[in-house]
């Protein structure tokens, strides 16, 4: 459905050390910059991004807004987290645990970048 979501962030080298962490959890290699100073995560389904505005105002983040990323378990989303946490994030909703859902339970951690962009992983559990 998606083909790329971009981020904006004020200090792009500080977002990308806090990506490169918590993206190395889930997987996926360090961020490319490119000529213009955006960062760019690839895998085979899309592609993530972040870049200081184009408008030239400094980046904030969507108020209601989540971007969410898949685990293969839960541990893996217990290391997002702390690399996360270690790497400038900044913890936020409730701590990392399982929550009821219409699709069954599923284990959630949330955190909020360097830029203040707010995101979850999600495990389904079995």
């Amino acid at each position: 459905m998606y083909s790329h979501i971009m981020v904006g962030a004020n200090e792009i080298e500080e977002s990308k050390a806090f990506y490169d962490a918590t993206f190395e959890v889930l997987g996926y290699k360090s961020g490319v910059i490119d000529d213009r100073g955006r960062c760019f995560y690839f895998n085979e389904t899309g592609i993530f991004a972040i870049t200081k505005p184009i408008n030239g105002e400094p980046a904030s983040h969507g108020n209601g807004s989540t971007i969410g990323f898949s685990a293969n378990s839960t541990e893996e989303i217990d290391a997002w987290h702390a690399a996360g946490v270690a790497n400038g994030g900044t913890s936020c909703e409730e701590p990392p645990g399982v929550r009821e859902s219409p699709v069954g339970p599923i284990y959630l951690a949330y955190l909020r970048d360097p830029a203040g962009n707010k995101l979850c992983v999600l495990h389904k559990m079995k």
